[in-house]
């Protein structure tokens, strides 16, 4: 049997959890373990060094996925991601066999696509972004760099989501509706028109 490719986790809190149950499943990759500034060990695997200790780790692995999930995270993701290239590592499509994922899809680097989500026809998604569990993304929905859709969100056909956005838990975005770069869309809200930034919260 061939063998696998080594992945470093950045992050080792909740999100890093269940980003570590998909690498499982995919079963392209072994997790070599987690950089962390406060979290010792998580599942039985070791923290090799803090978030900063990146530039150290290319010797253990030439593979990286950010596992950091929080809103609050957001920003700083990116500059990881940014910092890491620069450093020249890898950083794979982590893609759920438990998914549907459309082969007209594009997903690019860094990408995470967890359990049960379904990726539709002609979708788009940009660099190091989240695609949470149970999440539903229709037809022609074009998503930006390093966002969040959360967990169970429905992004409904030809919706258009910036860049750093953040779609809360069962939020439903209305079809063709446009949201900002850096947009904040809270759990359960219901997006019926654009969005031009900020946070947005409305539950009908």
């Amino acid at each position: 049997m061939k063998n696998k490719e080594k992945i470093l986790i950045i992050g080792a809190g909740g999100h890093s959890k269940s980003c570590l149950e998909v690498i499982f499943l995919q079963n392209k990759y072994e997790v070599v373990g987690f950089t962390d500034n406060k979290i010792k060990k998580l599942e039985k695997l070791k923290v090799l060094g803090s978030d900063r200790d990146i530039h150290k780790m290319k010797s253990i692995s030439q593979n990286l996925l950010i596992g950091m999930g929080n809103i609050k995270d957001i920003n700083l993701r990116w500059t990881i991601f940014k910092r890491a290239k620069k450093l020249k590592f890898k950083f794979p499509k982590i893609l759920s066999p438990n998914s549907f994922i459309s082969k007209s899809s594009k997903i690019s680097e860094g990408t995470i696509i967890m359990n049960h989500c379904i990726i539709n026809s002609n979708v788009e998604i940009g660099k190091n972004t989240i695609i949470n569990n149970k999440t539903l993304i229709e037809h022609d929905v074009k998503i930006g760099n390093n966002s969040h859709i959360a967990t169970g969100a429905i992004l409904n056909g030809g919706v258009k989501i910036g860049n750093n956005v953040f779609i809360g838990s069962g939020a439903i975005i209305k079809e063709n509706i446009s949201i900002a770069s850096n947009s904040i869309v809270g759990m359960g809200s219901i997006v019926l028109k654009d969005l031009k930034g900020g946070i947005f919260y409305n539950k009908l």
